[in-house]
């Protein structure tokens, strides 16, 4: 049985569309994402120096490699509005490998695009 190409799903939120374009822009031209699914209308609830705060946001959904996921985190730091973004990455366990093996081949950074 051959193994699955490894693959994993970035999460992180931004107050607005145009910084969650930017964002997801930037990391799939520097090939640190395939692919960047914004999702609108995101309500967070969340505790911030003390307080209870509200917010609406823009979720991205982010899929990469995870030997790439070292300079997207320094990436999404470097663009980010917030203080303390979110960022998590969680382990896509399967998945079809044609979409798997695409993730891997425009993330690869010793191919030529």
């Amino acid at each position: 049985m051959t193994t699955m190409p490894q693959a994993i799903m970035v999460l992180t939120n931004l107050p607005d569309l145009e910084a969650a374009r930017r964002l997801a822009r930037s990391v799939v031209e520097q090939k640190l994402a395939a692919c960047v699914n914004i999702w609108p209308g995101v309500q967070s609830v969340y505790r911030w120096q003390g307080a209870v705060e509200e917010a609406t946001e823009w979720a991205l959904s982010i899929k990469t490699t995870p030997n790439r996921y070292a300079e997207l985190e320094l990436a999404i730091k470097r663009q980010h509005p917030y203080a303390v973004p979110e960022i998590i990455a969680l382990p896509i366990v399967a998945g079809s490998r044609e979409y798997l093996n695409w993730i891997a081949d425009e993330t690869n950074k010793d191919v030529n695009a």
